[in-house]
């Protein structure tokens, strides 16, 4: 029987333990991905973590063996220059400092479609003794809190082609009428999946390779939970059943958001980012338990809500609507 290379098995040893970068996404109290919990300190709770206000970077990628990891660094300008250079169609190498890495979680919390060259295809890692389940992106066959938050972040980033399916007068500071049933059913749909700009659906990263911590410390998130029709009056009568008044919830959400103002909520639930259109324009985007809006400050808004799966719910200007989103971005955190 022929003996065992031990110069092989360093070699595939060293293999397994490095990394290949894919991507990255950024976990700071002003931008985290919103599949992971309504604001910052549940989202870094999903995956273990202490939230810290300078916030992590993610980096994922797969092992020598083709293995998902996602590495939690604390080098955050580090990961947001890749993803800025990534996105303006510039290669850059993402390979943090070893002293960095905070630690190594097996499995994506989220979707990634690309896949390193000449390694297995992407799969959980073996588990050792004690390890938890690998972090896995929540399911698109049903619909709960993370596929709520999923949608609100593609109607944020679709808002031209929502906003255009609402009719000026419905969004008017005089006016509560909603717009056509059909206007609605023929708006773009609420995706289960991840938006466009996460991981889920980058563009193919340059990929880097660099040596994973051997730390399996990990806490799995949470599975959770994204809606289409109607618009609401937030002066619209209260009504105890949503299926009879599918609105009932938004009003809820409203309520919720003044008392936002009152008393403010944990960091990251109300966020406020730039558009990059000229003006300044910028969207507002706010989670709550059962429920999500996305708003631009000068204009309407929409909501998503748990109990009302794949509806997203235009309300309209009206007469207190103004108001409470200028002071909800007033007290949002932006990106630096």
């Amino acid at each position: 029987m022929a003996g065992t290379d031990p110069i092989a098995e360093a070699e595939a040893d060293g293999a397994a333990d490095a990394l290949f970068v894919l991507t990255a996404a950024l976990l700071t109290p002003a931008r985290f991905p919103s599949v992971l919990g309504d604001d910052y300190p549940a989202a870094c709770a999903a995956l273990g973590l202490q939230p810290y206000a300078e916030g992590y970077g993610l980096v994922f990628g797969q092992d020598g063996l083709g293995a998902r990891w996602t590495v939690v660094v604390d080098d955050v300008s580090l990961v947001a220059v890749a993803i800025s250079s990534w996105d303006c169609g510039m290669a850059y190498d993402l390979s943090p400092d070893e002293a960095s890495v905070v630690a190594g979680l097996p499995g994506w919390p989220l979707e990634v479609v690309t896949r390193a060259p000449g390694v297995p295809a992407p799969h959980d890692p073996e588990p050792e003794e004690g390890d938890p389940a690998p972090l896995a992106p929540p399911s698109g066959d049903v619909w709960g809190p993370a596929q709520r938050r999923l949608g609100a972040d593609e109607v944020a980033l679709q808002w031209s082609a929502w906003r255009s399916q609402v009719t000026d007068d419905a969004s008017s500071d005089a006016g509560t009428a909603a717009p056509s049933a059909a206007a609605v059913a023929s708006a773009p749909s609420a995706p289960s999946a991840a938006p466009s700009g996460t991981p889920a659906e980058a563009a193919p990263r340059p990929t880097t390779w660099f040596d994973r911590p051997s730390s399996r410390k990990t806490a799995p998130p949470a599975r959770a939970e994204t809606p289409a029709g109607g618009t609401v009056s937030t002066d619209a009568p209260a009504a105890a059943d949503a299926v009879a008044d599918p609105y009932a919830g938004v009003r809820r959400a409203l309520e919720e958001l003044r008392g936002y103002l009152e008393e403010p909520p944990p960091i990251g639930r109300v966020r406020s980012t730039d558009t990059g259109t000229d003006g300044g324009t910028r969207t507002l985007r706010a989670d709550g338990p059962g429920w999500s809006l996305v708003a631009r400050p000068d204009d309407m808004a929409f909501v998503l809500l748990d109990e009302l799966p794949r509806e997203v719910l235009p309300v309209a200007r009206g007469p207190r609507l103004p108001a409470l989103l200028e002071g909800l971005d007033a007290m949002a955190v932006r990106p630096s």
